[in-house]
Parts: structure tokens; sequence; C-alpha cells
């Protein structure tokens, strides 16, 4: 009897620890995570910020790993390079994943790649066409020789220090998107082996990195990926707002609304919210084109533009002010955002300015402005309103007894007045119903 105890003591303790020992692993892949972003159009500071934020919570929140998802014609080269080295301090292993299809990480994006812990990349998309090119209000342009040569050898010294860990035919294809524009699939990359995997979505991707070793501040690290849940680190409102503004279209719709907004408050003054909708826009204009490429020769045919709209509502005149600001209005915004006939410059890629939005604003700024021309006329037509006999019908107040005559007071004057059916006690309302020159006729007002 005591030896059966016994026995089934063993096996109820054996049976505990056996749970324990294989429920440990479960609950340990239950809790991994993986942290992922999407850094989605050309460079801007407020994806630096972004990216930032987010290598920061991953490392506080015990992230596995953190995937940056990458879709980028590139941008500023210093921006490139701070990128660069927020992504090579993190104590979390990054990994860049060019997606989805049809996504590119060009230009800068090349060497963020680069600089990831380990890169991916989905089918149909591309990577490369790294060299530098300069840009200025006209567009992009070709550099100096000299200052080119420069850029290209430090570019791919980077490129060199970046791809260390990988074969040497991807370093020379990182030299080659460098030096000669090339760009390549995702297919010709693995090859090359300048990307470990090609992975068809984000779970693929925890799979085929799983077990990859990668040097992270200077020690190896296995990725451990697989099974771990995905958690997304979304903007925050402040960078979703400084990302927004980083496109010419909402640059322009900014400065045409703060500009419409600050007439409307100097033609209404005391209508506070006009002007303050008109200041916070113009406060926005102005972050905008400081992200975004400008020629400030345009910022002077805009506001001439707007100068000619007010200038027909004063004009004997009118249409050919506000046909002329319609005009202005148009070539002001054509050359001072960059459009499809001025593309923007290549190192600070941005989306192009809407030609249908130049116009159709245009349209609607030269409707606003004849609608209050044409107001401002029927105006002038009205003949104005004289007289004492403009007062009949009006009321007013008996300061004095009438009896039959007093002094009652009405539109803000003293009137001598003359009470009709009968007298009027002083302080009673009264209703003018005559003139008789300058004495009023009145009866008391019920």
């Amino acid at each position: 009897m005591k030896t059966r105890k016994l026995s089934l003591t063993r096996i109820v303790c054996v049976s505990l620890a056996a749970f324990v020992m294989l429920g440990a692993p479960v609950y340990a892949q239950s809790t991994r995570h993986v942290d992922w972003m999407d850094a989605d159009g050309a460079l801007s500071r407020a994806m630096l910020n972004y990216m930032s934020r987010a290598i920061k919570e991953a490392e506080s929140d015990g992230s596995a790993a953190l995937v940056i998802r990458l879709n980028t014609p590139g941008g500023d080269i210093d921006l490139m390079q701070e990128m660069i080295q927020v992504i090579r301090a993190s104590s979390v292993p990054v990994i860049i994943y060019v997606a989805p299809r049809g996504a590119w990480a060009g230009s800068a994006g090349t060497l963020i790649t680069l600089a990831g812990h380990a890169a991916a990349m989905a089918p149909e998309t591309a990577i490369g066409a790294a060299s530098p090119i300069g840009g200025g209000p006209e567009g992009p342009q070709e550099l100096p020789e000299t200052l080119k040569r420069k850029l290209v050898e430090s570019t791919q010294a980077l490129a060199r220090s970046l791809a260390t860990r990988r074969s040497a035919k991807a370093i020379q294809l990182a030299q080659d998107t460098i030096e000669n524009a090339k760009a390549v699939s995702a297919q010709e990359a693995l090859d090359a082996g300048l990307v470990d995997c090609i992975a068809l979505d984000m779970g693929e991707l925890l799979q085929k990195v799983d077990g990859l070793e990668v040097e992270v501040n200077g020690q190896m690290v296995k990725l451990q990926t697989a099974g771990a849940a995905l958690n997304r680190i979304p903007e925050n409102p402040a960078e979703w707002l400084l990302n927004i503004l980083a496109n010419p279209n909402i640059a322009f719709l900014l400065l045409t609304i703060g500009v419409q907004a600050i007439l409307i408050e100097l033609s209404n003054p005391g209508a506070w919210v006009p002007g303050f909708i008109g200041v916070v826009c113009l406060a926005l204009f102005v972050y905008s084109i400081g992200v975004i490429p400008v020629n400030l020769l345009g910022l002077v045919f805009l506001a001439a533009a707007f100068v000619l709209f007010v200038l027909d509502v004063k004009a004997p005149t009118h249409g050919a002010l506000t046909a002329a600001g319609i005009a202005t209005f148009v070539v002001g915004a054509l050359v001072m955002f960059p459009n499809p006939l001025r593309p923007a410059p290549a190192e600070t890629p941005v989306q192009p300015l809407s030609i249908p939005l130049v116009f159709a604003i245009a349209l609607l700024n030269g409707a606003f402005f004849a609608f209050i021309v044409a107001k401002a006329m029927q105006a002038q037509r009205i003949p104005p309103a004289m007289g004492t006999s403009t007062l009949v019908g009006k009321t007013g107040e008996a300061r004095t007894e009438l009896n039959p005559t007093g002094t009652v007071y009405a539109a803000s004057e003293l009137w001598t007045a003359e009470a009709q059916g009968g007298d009027i006690l002083a302080g009673s309302g009264v209703e003018i119903v005559g003139v008789d020159g300058v004495k009023l006729l009145v009866k008391r007002k019920d």
C-alpha cells in the first residue's frame, strides 16, 4: 500500500514538472513580439522623429526586433545619415523590409536598407539608383565633376562599411548603385546577397529571418522571430501632421486659406475667428516651405495676385485686374512649388503640386473677389437714405411731458415733438408717425 502511494506521488510530481517544463516555452512564445512601423514617402524630419521614437519604444517594451517597412524614393543626404546613425545605435535588431509590392528603396533608401541589421524585400520591389544629384529651384541638376566625385566616393565608403558582413558581390553591387545609378529587382538583390531574403508579407518575413545571426552594437544576436506577435507602432498626431505638411498641395491650400482669412478679418475688424484661422494656416505654411523645396520668387507672384484682387475691388472699372490676378496666381503657384512641369530636386523628392488644383483654386479666388466687386457695385447703386423722413415708423422715448409738445429721444438724438391723439407722459415710449419741418409728430406706443 505504501509503495502504491509513493508511486502515485512520484507520478503526480513528474507530471507537474513536465507540465511546467513544457509549458514554459509555450508561454514565452506567446508573449514574444516584434514591433513594426511604416516609413513611406520621401525622407523627412517627421520620418526621422518617427523612426527614433519607434526604436526607443522597441527597446523599452522588450521587442525581439523592430521591422521598418520601407518605401521611399530617397531624400536629403543629411537626413539619410541621421537615420543610419539612429538605426546603427539601436540595441534592438532593426530589420529593413522593402514592401509592399511595387515599393522601392531608391537613392538614399538603398543605404538605409544596408544599415539595417537584417534586410528583406517583397516580390516586385526594387532597390538602387543611389547616385548623388544636385538640385535647385529649376529642378534636378548635374553636379560639378569634382563635387560629384567627392560625394560618390564618400557615399561608396559608407556603403562598404554598412555591407561588410555581406559578400564581395553584394558590396560591388552597392557601389554600382552609387557609381552608375544601377537599380535591381528583389531577386537580383537576393542573388547578389544584398538582402537576406524575399518575403511575401510580414508573417513570412518573421519566419525567414528567424535564427539569423546579426551584429547589434558589436555583439552577435540570433533573431528569434518565428511565431512572434506583430505590434504596430503608429505615428503620433504630431508626426502625422508634420508628414502631411511636407506636401506642396497642402502647403498651397494653407497659403490660400490663410490669406483669404486674413483679408476677411481686415474687412470685418473684431471677427477674431477668421484672423485666428488665417494666422494658424500661415504659420503651418511657413513650416511647410521649410520642409519642401520651393522657389520664393513664386511667393512674390502669389502676393502680387492677391494685391491685384484687392485693387479690383477699389478700382473704378472692374474685371481686368481680377483676370490679371488669376493669371499671376497660376504662374506664382507653378513657379513656387515642385510640379510636373518643374520637378523637385532629386535629393529632396516630394509629391508634385497638382496643376488642376492650381487652376481650380485660382478660379475660386477670382470668383470670390468678383462676388465682392458685384456686391460693392450693387451697394453703390442704392440711393442714400437721408433726411428726417427716414425717421417715420421708428420709436423713441419721451424725455419731457408732451402737452402737446415736448422733447423726445429718437435715432440717438433729442427732437422737438408734438403728441398726436392725446398727451404723453415723460418716460413713455413713442412712435414717430410724421414730420413737420424739424418737428416730429408722435403718438403713444402701446
